[in-house]
């Protein structure tokens, strides 16, 4: 049986988009004044849960391009957003082709909000955290000689908590009341499509897979009736590896040297909503095999990569361990 599990961090920096989708100008808000009633106006509470629940749609799958975002938006005044994910999957065994996959992920966005009681306006800002696991179970259909056909069956649960400061005796609407300690769940269920192709020789192994994702994310319940939302999660990735040996010997195995190349196109109410539509990974690093040895672990792999995709730029390190 073999496992392998995925995790890369990222750094990527905006420099040319005026303006992030989900984002509102981050500032400072004084308590909102006593004995009145304020409403939030603009972008309402309800278009903010559906761009976080499209948040949610990043960290869905094993994917080392979204792995971990950290988007600066300094140049926009914009709230940045953070988000990183842990995933892996296996297949139990060639006579027994079920596949297995899980992701969990946790995502910080801090939206500000315009709020007003018709003649005043305030500025709330609020911080919203984002926590989601995703399963998966498919099944490898042989297509030829090391590439497998393999249908996936998803499913997700997500939650989404609201904090602001609101401080003082102040009457507030529903949707007020749902960003001060709110919370939202969320459940997610859809399924993948996947081309997996492994072809492990001794001079080199190459590995290619091609996914297509379609998770619809729906909220229920939480602490708000007047707050729900709800995304629909597509993606199509294209992940590729080289590993060949590098001469050097290490744990009486070859030490392999990787290069790595992964597309990421989003679709859905995932295109756009982090102000663009597509991410490229290029990668290399190294991989030290350990299967000589009786422990759990049989190849562990560093990558560093190289980020891009419409004006986004930034880098990574991928730390992978394999079973």
């Amino acid at each position: 049986m073999a496992a392998t599990t995925r995790w890369a961090s990222s750094y990527l920096r905006r420099s040319e988009v005026a303006a992030l989708a989900l984002g509102a100008a981050c500032a400072l808000a004084p308590a909102l004044a006593l004995g009145q009633t304020f409403e939030p106006v603009g972008e309402r509470a309800q278009k903010r849960v559906n761009g976080v629940l499209a948040l949610m749609g990043y960290m869905l799958t094993p994917d080392v391009t979204t792995g971990s975002l950290s988007l600066s938006n300094e140049p926009t005044g914009n709230p940045d957003i953070a988000m990183t994910s842990l995933g892996g999957g296996f297949t139990m065994s060639k006579g027994f082709p079920l596949y297995l996959e899980g992701t969990a992920g946790f995502s910080r966005y801090d939206p500000t909000f315009v709020a007003s009681n018709g003649t005043e306006d305030r500025l709330v800002p609020t911080k919203w955290n984002a926590f989601s696991a995703t399963g998966g179970i498919g099944w490898d259909f042989p297509v030829t000689e090391g590439l497998v056909f393999r249908p996936m069956f998803n499913f997700s649960y997500g939650r989404v908590e609201s904090n602001v400061a609101v401080t003082g005796q102040t009457d507030t609407g529903a949707e007020l009341d749902f960003l001060r300690d709110g919370r939202l769940d969320s459940y997610g269920l859809g399924g993948s499509l996947v081309l997996d192709y492994e072809r492990y020789r001794p001079e080199n192994e190459i590995d290619v897979e091609l996914r297509y994702t379609d998770i619809y994310l729906q909220s229920y319940g939480g602490t708000s009736t007047a707050v729900q939302g709800s995304a629909d999660a597509q993606s199509v990735n294209l992940w590729t590896r080289w590993r060949a040996p590098t001469g050097i010997t290490m744990l009486e195995r070859p030490l392999r040297y990787v290069l790595e190349y992964v597309h990421t196109a989003f679709l859905g109410d995932l295109d756009g909503v982090l102000g663009f539509n597509h991410l490229n990974s290029v990668g290399a690093g190294l991989e030290l095999d350990s299967s000589k040895y009786d422990i759990i672990v049989t190849r562990t792999r560093l990558v560093a990569r190289y980020k891009f995709g419409e004006n986004v730029r930034g880098w990574s390190v991928g730390f992978a361990i394999s079973f």
